[in-house]
Protein backbone atom coordinates (compact mmCIF):
# COMPACT_ATOMS: atom_id res chain seq x y z
CA UNK A 1 0.00 0.00 0.00
CA UNK A 2 2.58 2.71 1.07
CA UNK A 3 4.59 1.91 -2.07
CA UNK A 4 1.33 2.24 -4.49
CA UNK A 5 0.94 5.95 -2.69
CA UNK A 6 4.39 6.76 -2.85
CA UNK A 7 4.60 5.68 -7.12
CA UNK A 8 1.40 7.31 -7.48
CA UNK A 9 2.61 10.63 -6.25
CA UNK A 10 5.78 10.55 -8.20
CA UNK A 11 3.94 9.55 -11.65
CA UNK A 12 0.98 12.31 -10.73
CA UNK A 13 4.13 14.83 -10.27
CA UNK A 14 5.82 13.79 -13.73
CA UNK A 15 3.40 13.83 -16.04
CA UNK A 16 1.85 17.22 -14.49
CA UNK A 17 5.13 18.44 -14.96
CA UNK A 18 5.28 17.84 -18.88
CA UNK A 19 2.36 20.23 -19.64
CA UNK A 20 2.74 23.19 -17.43
CA UNK A 21 6.27 23.01 -15.55
CA UNK A 22 10.15 23.61 -16.08
CA UNK A 23 11.43 20.61 -15.18
CA UNK A 24 15.16 21.40 -13.84
CA UNK A 25 17.75 18.99 -12.48
CA UNK A 26 19.82 19.56 -9.46
CA UNK A 27 22.76 18.31 -8.69
CA UNK A 28 22.79 15.07 -6.13
CA UNK A 29 21.59 15.37 -3.12
CA UNK A 30 19.35 18.82 -3.69
CA UNK A 31 16.43 17.06 -4.44
CA UNK A 32 14.98 14.53 -7.87
CA UNK A 33 14.06 17.66 -10.00
CA UNK A 34 12.25 20.92 -9.48
CA UNK A 35 8.70 22.13 -10.25
CA UNK A 36 8.49 25.65 -11.57
CA UNK A 37 5.34 26.97 -12.53
CA UNK A 38 5.08 28.76 -15.81
CA UNK A 39 4.61 32.05 -14.44
CA UNK A 40 7.07 31.67 -11.03
CA UNK A 41 4.11 31.77 -8.57
CA UNK A 42 4.94 28.46 -7.07
CA UNK A 43 7.88 26.32 -6.72
CA UNK A 44 8.28 22.33 -5.32
CA UNK A 45 11.56 20.33 -5.02
CA UNK A 46 10.83 16.77 -4.57
CA UNK A 47 12.99 14.54 -2.67
CA UNK A 48 13.65 10.96 -0.76
CA UNK A 49 15.75 9.15 1.50
CA UNK A 50 15.97 6.15 2.91
CA UNK A 51 18.25 4.18 5.70
CA UNK A 52 19.33 0.57 5.83
CA UNK A 53 20.30 -0.03 9.25
CA UNK A 54 22.39 -3.62 10.41
CA UNK A 55 22.80 -3.92 14.38
CA UNK A 56 23.62 -7.05 16.10
CA UNK A 57 22.92 -6.41 20.48
CA UNK A 58 25.07 -8.51 22.61
CA UNK A 59 24.59 -9.26 26.64
CA UNK A 60 26.20 -11.37 28.64
CA UNK A 61 24.78 -15.53 29.12
CA UNK A 62 22.59 -14.48 26.13
CA UNK A 63 22.27 -15.27 22.04
CA UNK A 64 23.23 -12.37 19.75
CA UNK A 65 20.27 -10.60 18.70
CA UNK A 66 21.10 -9.34 15.03
CA UNK A 67 18.63 -7.33 12.93
CA UNK A 68 18.54 -5.75 8.91
CA UNK A 69 15.85 -3.13 8.89
CA UNK A 70 14.77 -0.01 6.45
CA UNK A 71 15.87 2.55 9.51
CA UNK A 72 13.56 5.31 7.82
CA UNK A 73 12.05 6.06 3.82
CA UNK A 74 10.86 9.67 3.09
CA UNK A 75 9.51 11.48 0.66
CA UNK A 76 9.90 15.48 0.74
CA UNK A 77 8.20 18.17 -0.98
CA UNK A 78 9.12 22.29 -0.26
CA UNK A 79 9.05 24.96 -1.81
CA UNK A 80 6.90 28.22 -2.29
CA UNK A 81 3.41 29.44 -3.52
CA UNK A 82 1.99 32.58 -4.72
CA UNK A 83 5.35 34.60 -3.33
CA UNK A 84 8.64 33.35 -1.81
CA UNK A 85 7.66 34.69 1.63
CA UNK A 86 5.32 32.02 1.87
CA UNK A 87 6.44 28.57 1.85
CA UNK A 88 5.79 24.57 2.97
CA UNK A 89 7.21 21.42 3.51
CA UNK A 90 5.62 18.07 3.16
CA UNK A 91 7.33 14.76 4.18
CA UNK A 92 5.28 11.71 4.23
CA UNK A 93 7.09 8.52 5.99
CA UNK A 94 6.99 5.44 4.64
CA UNK A 95 9.05 2.50 6.41
CA UNK A 96 7.38 0.73 9.66
CA UNK A 97 9.43 2.22 11.96
CA UNK A 98 8.13 5.40 10.22
CA UNK A 99 4.52 5.05 10.34
CA UNK A 100 4.57 2.73 14.01
CA UNK A 101 1.99 3.93 17.15
CA UNK A 102 -1.30 3.41 14.75
CA UNK A 103 -3.98 3.57 17.96
CA UNK A 104 -7.43 4.63 17.96
CA UNK A 105 -6.79 8.24 18.36
CA UNK A 106 -4.85 7.90 14.83
CA UNK A 107 -8.15 5.84 13.71
CA UNK A 108 -6.29 2.85 13.74
CA UNK A 109 -4.22 4.30 9.91
CA UNK A 110 -0.66 4.43 9.60
CA UNK A 111 0.98 7.25 10.49
CA UNK A 112 2.33 8.39 7.05
CA UNK A 113 2.45 12.23 7.13
CA UNK A 114 5.56 13.31 9.47
CA UNK A 115 5.49 17.66 8.19
CA UNK A 116 2.44 19.14 6.88
CA UNK A 117 3.79 22.93 7.56
CA UNK A 118 3.20 26.55 5.93
CA UNK A 119 5.66 28.60 6.34
CA UNK A 120 4.39 32.91 6.32
CA UNK A 121 7.08 35.42 6.35
CA UNK A 122 4.52 38.00 6.97
CA UNK A 123 6.58 40.97 8.56
CA UNK A 124 10.66 41.78 8.85
CA UNK A 125 11.68 39.10 10.24
CA UNK A 126 8.82 37.62 11.89
CA UNK A 127 7.60 33.70 10.62
CA UNK A 128 4.60 32.13 11.36
CA UNK A 129 4.75 28.31 10.92
CA UNK A 130 1.09 26.60 10.57
CA UNK A 131 0.37 22.61 10.46
CA UNK A 132 2.20 19.86 11.73
CA UNK A 133 6.16 19.88 12.01
CA UNK A 134 8.57 19.49 14.98
CA UNK A 135 8.63 21.23 17.94
CA UNK A 136 11.16 23.40 18.95
CA UNK A 137 12.72 21.70 21.63
CA UNK A 138 16.02 19.57 22.32
CA UNK A 139 18.39 20.25 19.25
CA UNK A 140 19.48 16.69 18.87
CA UNK A 141 16.13 15.87 18.10
CA UNK A 142 15.10 19.03 15.81
CA UNK A 143 18.57 18.06 13.55
CA UNK A 144 17.13 15.89 10.99
CA UNK A 145 17.80 12.16 10.97
CA UNK A 146 19.39 12.76 7.60
CA UNK A 147 21.96 14.98 9.48
CA UNK A 148 23.16 12.99 12.81
CA UNK A 149 26.72 12.53 13.63
CA UNK A 150 25.99 8.69 14.78
CA UNK A 151 23.84 6.49 13.59
CA UNK A 152 20.86 7.26 15.57
CA UNK A 153 20.04 10.11 18.52
CA UNK A 154 20.58 9.14 21.80
CA UNK A 155 19.10 7.78 25.05
CA UNK A 156 18.44 11.54 26.55
CA UNK A 157 16.32 12.25 23.54
CA UNK A 158 14.36 8.47 23.41
CA UNK A 159 13.64 9.86 27.09
CA UNK A 160 13.04 13.09 27.21
CA UNK A 161 12.31 14.76 23.61
CA UNK A 162 9.03 16.37 22.49
CA UNK A 163 9.03 15.35 19.11
CA UNK A 164 6.22 16.69 16.59
CA UNK A 165 2.68 18.27 17.11
CA UNK A 166 -0.08 20.18 15.02
CA UNK A 167 -0.42 23.66 15.80
CA UNK A 168 0.92 27.06 15.49
CA UNK A 169 4.59 28.27 15.55
CA UNK A 170 6.09 31.81 15.90
CA UNK A 171 9.54 32.53 14.76
CA UNK A 172 11.59 36.06 14.87
CA UNK A 173 15.29 36.83 15.21
CA UNK A 174 17.68 40.03 15.62
CA UNK A 175 21.05 40.95 15.73
CA UNK A 176 22.05 42.28 18.68
CA UNK A 177 25.48 43.69 17.74
CA UNK A 178 27.99 42.95 15.60
CA UNK A 179 27.32 39.61 14.26
CA UNK A 180 25.51 38.19 17.59
CA UNK A 181 22.49 36.53 16.43
CA UNK A 182 19.13 36.08 18.65
CA UNK A 183 16.17 33.80 17.50
CA UNK A 184 12.99 33.15 19.89
CA UNK A 185 10.29 31.00 19.42
CA UNK A 186 7.17 30.05 20.70
CA UNK A 187 4.69 27.61 20.06
CA UNK A 188 1.28 26.17 20.57
CA UNK A 189 0.15 22.87 19.70
CA UNK A 190 -2.66 20.23 20.56
CA UNK A 191 -0.34 18.45 23.10
CA UNK A 192 -0.65 14.63 21.76
CA UNK A 193 1.57 14.36 19.24
CA UNK A 194 1.54 13.91 15.35
CA UNK A 195 -1.34 12.29 13.34
CA UNK A 196 -3.79 12.70 16.35
CA UNK A 197 -7.15 12.68 14.63
CA UNK A 198 -9.53 12.71 17.22
CA UNK A 199 -9.29 16.39 18.82
CA UNK A 200 -7.59 17.33 21.87
CA UNK A 201 -7.97 15.52 24.50
CA UNK A 202 -6.32 17.20 27.69
CA UNK A 203 -5.06 20.84 27.76
CA UNK A 204 -3.08 22.52 24.96
CA UNK A 205 1.22 22.44 25.13
CA UNK A 206 3.03 25.87 25.14
CA UNK A 207 6.79 25.64 24.12
CA UNK A 208 9.58 28.48 24.42
CA UNK A 209 12.79 28.55 22.83
CA UNK A 210 15.38 30.80 23.16
CA UNK A 211 18.97 30.58 21.04
CA UNK A 212 21.99 32.80 20.90
CA UNK A 213 24.69 33.00 18.33
CA UNK A 214 27.55 35.25 19.95
CA UNK A 215 29.70 34.49 16.85
CA UNK A 216 27.01 34.19 14.55
CA UNK A 217 25.39 32.45 11.90
CA UNK A 218 27.14 29.02 10.82
CA UNK A 219 28.05 28.34 7.37
CA UNK A 220 24.95 26.24 5.66
CA UNK A 221 22.67 26.59 9.01
CA UNK A 222 25.25 24.15 10.64
CA UNK A 223 24.03 24.56 14.10
CA UNK A 224 21.29 22.12 13.32
CA UNK A 225 23.43 19.30 11.54
CA UNK A 226 26.14 17.00 12.90
CA UNK A 227 29.86 17.36 12.03
CA UNK A 228 31.52 20.10 11.25
CA UNK A 229 31.13 19.39 7.10
CA UNK A 230 31.89 22.77 6.76
CA UNK A 231 35.06 23.40 8.42
CA UNK A 232 34.00 26.87 10.20
CA UNK A 233 37.13 28.95 9.57
CA UNK A 234 36.38 31.27 12.88
CA UNK A 235 34.85 29.55 16.03
CA UNK A 236 30.57 28.78 15.87
CA UNK A 237 28.68 28.49 19.30
CA UNK A 238 24.91 27.78 19.39
CA UNK A 239 23.62 27.83 22.54
CA UNK A 240 19.65 26.93 22.97
CA UNK A 241 17.04 26.81 26.19
CA UNK A 242 13.57 25.78 25.63
CA UNK A 243 11.05 25.49 28.28
CA UNK A 244 7.66 23.44 27.70
CA UNK A 245 4.49 23.15 29.07
CA UNK A 246 1.98 20.53 28.28
CA UNK A 247 -0.81 21.28 30.53
CA UNK A 248 -3.41 18.33 31.59
CA UNK A 249 -1.34 16.41 29.74
CA UNK A 250 -2.77 12.62 29.32
CA UNK A 251 0.43 10.50 27.60
CA UNK A 252 3.79 9.54 30.17
CA UNK A 253 5.94 11.24 27.85
CA UNK A 254 4.44 15.10 27.13
CA UNK A 255 3.21 14.34 24.03
CA UNK A 256 4.86 11.38 23.69
CA UNK A 257 4.82 7.42 25.30
CA UNK A 258 1.75 5.76 26.22
CA UNK A 259 -1.85 7.34 26.65
CA UNK A 260 -2.72 7.44 30.59
CA UNK A 261 -6.21 5.62 30.41
CA UNK A 262 -8.37 5.29 33.61
CA UNK A 263 -11.96 3.84 34.38
CA UNK A 264 -14.02 6.81 34.04
CA UNK A 265 -11.35 8.66 30.93
CA UNK A 266 -7.77 10.05 31.02
CA UNK A 267 -5.61 10.96 33.89
CA UNK A 268 -4.68 14.89 33.44
CA UNK A 269 -1.44 16.18 34.66
CA UNK A 270 0.74 19.27 34.02
CA UNK A 271 4.01 18.55 32.44
CA UNK A 272 7.24 20.51 32.17
CA UNK A 273 10.47 19.56 30.59
CA UNK A 274 13.15 22.25 29.85
CA UNK A 275 16.28 21.82 27.70
CA UNK A 276 19.63 23.63 27.24
CA UNK A 277 21.96 22.85 24.88
CA UNK A 278 24.62 24.33 22.65
CA UNK A 279 26.61 23.15 19.32
CA UNK A 280 30.22 24.56 18.49
CA UNK A 281 32.38 24.05 15.77
CA UNK A 282 35.57 24.77 14.44
CA UNK A 283 37.93 23.82 11.31
CA UNK A 284 36.22 20.16 11.24
CA UNK A 285 36.23 19.63 15.03
CA UNK A 286 31.99 19.83 16.75
CA UNK A 287 30.56 19.62 20.40
CA UNK A 288 27.22 19.03 21.16
CA UNK A 289 25.84 18.85 24.82
CA UNK A 290 22.58 18.51 26.13
CA UNK A 291 20.44 18.75 29.49
CA UNK A 292 17.29 17.42 29.87
CA UNK A 293 14.51 18.02 33.32
CA UNK A 294 11.61 17.09 33.02
CA UNK A 295 8.60 16.73 36.03
CA UNK A 296 4.47 16.86 37.05
CA UNK A 297 2.84 17.80 40.17
CA UNK A 298 1.60 14.51 40.19
CA UNK A 299 3.09 11.93 38.11
CA UNK A 300 1.28 8.93 39.56
CA UNK A 301 -1.99 8.40 37.13
CA UNK A 302 -4.80 7.16 39.35
CA UNK A 303 -8.13 5.65 39.14
CA UNK A 304 -11.52 7.90 40.36
CA UNK A 305 -10.84 5.24 43.47
CA UNK A 306 -7.18 6.24 44.30
CA UNK A 307 -5.78 3.12 43.43
CA UNK A 308 -3.27 3.74 40.69
CA UNK A 309 -3.00 2.64 37.02
CA UNK A 310 0.31 1.63 36.34
CA UNK A 311 0.92 4.67 34.00
CA UNK A 312 3.33 6.63 35.63
CA UNK A 313 4.97 10.26 34.09
CA UNK A 314 8.67 9.93 33.34
CA UNK A 315 10.07 12.52 35.12
CA UNK A 316 13.68 12.62 35.44
CA UNK A 317 17.15 14.22 34.54
CA UNK A 318 19.92 13.34 31.31
CA UNK A 319 22.42 15.17 29.85
CA UNK A 320 24.45 14.01 26.59
CA UNK A 321 27.96 15.17 25.43
CA UNK A 322 28.75 14.40 21.96
CA UNK A 323 32.20 15.47 19.50
CA UNK A 324 33.76 14.51 16.86
CA UNK A 325 36.51 15.43 14.51
CA UNK A 326 36.16 15.55 10.50
CA UNK A 327 39.52 14.83 8.86
CA UNK A 328 40.40 16.39 5.54
CA UNK A 329 39.47 12.76 3.68
CA UNK A 330 35.94 13.19 5.16
CA UNK A 331 36.33 10.27 7.40
CA UNK A 332 35.37 11.37 10.92
CA UNK A 333 35.38 10.10 14.41
CA UNK A 334 32.90 10.54 16.82
CA UNK A 335 32.26 10.31 20.73
CA UNK A 336 29.03 10.32 23.07
CA UNK A 337 28.30 9.53 26.24
CA UNK A 338 24.54 9.48 27.52
CA UNK A 339 23.19 9.51 31.02
CA UNK A 340 19.71 9.65 32.24
CA UNK A 341 18.37 9.18 35.29
CA UNK A 342 14.25 8.79 35.71
CA UNK A 343 12.50 9.55 38.95
CA UNK A 344 12.93 6.25 41.74
CA UNK A 345 8.85 5.94 41.23
CA UNK A 346 9.39 5.35 37.70
CA UNK A 347 10.68 1.60 38.76
CA UNK A 348 13.46 2.26 36.32
CA UNK A 349 17.70 2.71 36.79
CA UNK A 350 19.68 5.29 35.50
CA UNK A 351 21.09 4.47 31.96
CA UNK A 352 24.53 5.06 30.77
CA UNK A 353 25.69 4.59 27.37
CA UNK A 354 28.91 5.31 25.51
CA UNK A 355 29.37 5.39 21.94
CA UNK A 356 32.09 5.30 19.86
CA UNK A 357 31.54 6.07 15.90
CA UNK A 358 33.32 6.21 12.49
CA UNK A 359 31.83 7.85 9.49
CA UNK A 360 33.05 8.05 6.00
CA UNK A 361 30.70 11.19 4.05
CA UNK A 362 30.70 10.05 0.25
CA UNK A 363 29.43 13.51 -0.65
CA UNK A 364 27.95 15.03 2.89
CA UNK A 365 24.83 13.93 4.41
CA UNK A 366 23.39 12.84 1.44
CA UNK A 367 25.64 10.04 0.76
CA UNK A 368 27.49 8.28 3.66
CA UNK A 369 28.07 5.20 5.83
CA UNK A 370 28.26 5.04 9.46
CA UNK A 371 29.30 2.86 11.99
CA UNK A 372 29.03 3.00 15.86
CA UNK A 373 29.60 0.43 18.80
CA UNK A 374 28.09 1.23 22.52
CA UNK A 375 28.16 -0.17 26.23
CA UNK A 376 25.00 0.19 27.43
CA UNK A 377 25.53 0.18 31.74
CA UNK A 378 22.43 -0.79 33.40
CA UNK A 379 22.62 -0.72 36.88
CA UNK A 380 19.81 -2.89 37.40
CA UNK A 381 20.48 -5.84 35.06
CA UNK A 382 23.08 -7.36 32.47
CA UNK A 383 25.16 -4.56 30.46
CA UNK A 384 24.75 -4.71 26.87
CA UNK A 385 27.22 -4.10 23.86
CA UNK A 386 25.31 -2.53 20.49
CA UNK A 387 27.09 -2.70 17.02
CA UNK A 388 25.37 -0.94 14.41
CA UNK A 389 26.53 -0.32 10.86
CA UNK A 390 24.00 1.72 8.58
CA UNK A 391 24.11 3.37 4.89
CA UNK A 392 21.89 6.07 4.10
CA UNK A 393 21.03 8.16 0.92
CA UNK A 394 19.64 11.13 -0.05
CA UNK A 395 18.07 12.26 -3.35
Amino acid sequence: MKFKMAFAILLFTVIASSYSQELKSPKFGKGLFNLVGKDSSWTMKIGTRFQFLASNLMSEGQSPETNFLIRRARLKFDGFAVSPKLKYKIELGLSNRDMSGVTPFTRNTPRYVMDAVIKYNFYGNFVLWVGQTKLPGNRERVISSANMQQVDRSVLNARFNIDRDIGFQLRHHFTLFNNFEVREIFALSQGEGRNVVTGNLGGHQYTGRIELLPFGKFEGKGDYFGSDLKREQTPKLAIGVTYDHNNNAVKTRSNMGSWMETDTGFYETNINTLFIDAMFKYKGFSLMTEYADRDAPDPIAKNSDGTETGDIVQVGTGINIQSGYLFKNNWEVSGRYSYVKLDEITGKAPDKQYTLGFSKYIVGHSLKVQTDFSFIDFNDRTDQYLYRLQFDIHF
